[in-house]
């Protein structure tokens, strides 16, 4: 089996960007900067949600499905990092597992967020990412085809953005994935949303930030599951081994760790 990743990011408001941006003082704390720039954006009209390139990454979480030198399936689902990492070091681990593995990426809405952020810090920190940006211009014989199926382009799928896919590139008609999810019998969202992201990071909650998105991203694998069913890719006894494979995986994490939300998520699952 191919390696897939599946990728989920949560952002907060950069208020070190606003900062220089709006040359605020030093007296200003990082909340009543992104506060002063939020009041400002709604008095002129516009959203509270800042742009893509004023989002600051606090998480990336990934599911990697794929299959051993010997032979054996394996799933791991978890968060780059850890709660002391910077932002750099997140997003660095990122591009280097595609580097790594040069996998099938899979998203939900990726090319319309979690990508464009992830590329917009990228450029902050001054991070290279070669496997990313191949489009079969390097040379190397194993990146020819690159030119015909990159990571680049909308209509390529070796990064398959799920929502958009699915809606036949119309944003009229993207889904969310709480609610398709939900739909389709999977749990869903857990915890939080993402506009409870920032207030939940201001009040120090990182490791629950962090679970909350490694259940979106879960929800992302099982909802590509249903993806590849539709198209005939699995069978149907193929594709319920999978949602098997995948919830006695999730059963594992939750005996190896009591406080994980492993527990509670597989309680949601529609019978």
């Amino acid at each position: 089996m191919k390696t897939v990743l599946v990728f989920d990011i949560e952002t907060i408001p950069d208020a070190h960007g606003l900062r220089r941006l709006n040359d605020e003082p030093d007296s200003l704390t990082d909340p009543e900067v992104v506060e002063k720039a939020r009041s400002a954006r709604l008095a002129n009209g516009l959203s509270d949600f800042f742009p893509l390139y004023l989002q600051r990454v606090v998480a990336i979480s990934c599911v990697i499905r794929r299959t051993s030198k010997d032979g054996l399936p394996q799933f791991k689902v978890g968060t780059l990092g850890t709660v002391d990492s910077s932002e750099k070091d997140l997003v660095q681990e990122f591009f280097q597992l595609i580097d790594r593995y040069t996998p099938q990426l899979v998203s939900w809405n990726g090319g319309g967020f979690d990508l464009p952020v992830l590329n917009y810090r990228a450029l902050v920190h001054g991070i290279s990412a070669s496997r990313f940006w191949e489009m079969g211009e390097s040379g190397d014989h194993d990146a020819r085809d690159f030119k015909y199926n990159n990571y680049i382009s909308r209509y390529h799928l070796r990064h398959l953005d799920l929502m958009d896919l699915l809606a036949f590139f119309q944003n009229k008609a993207n889904a969310p994935l709480d609610s398709l999810a939900k739909l389709c019998g999977f749990p869903g969202k857990m915890g939080m949303d993402g506009s409870a992201v920032w207030p939940a990071y201001l009040a120090g909650q990182l490791n629950e930030i962090r679970q909350y998105c490694e259940t979106d991203v879960v929800n992302t694998y099982l909802m590509y599951c249903r993806y590849q069913l539709f198209r005939a890719a699995f069978t149907p006894e193929e594709y319920q081994l999978e949602i098997d494979f995948v919830k006695s995986e999730l059963r594992q994490e939750a005996q190896k760790n009591s406080l994980s939300q492993w527990d509670s998520y597989l309680a949601k699952f529609a019978n």
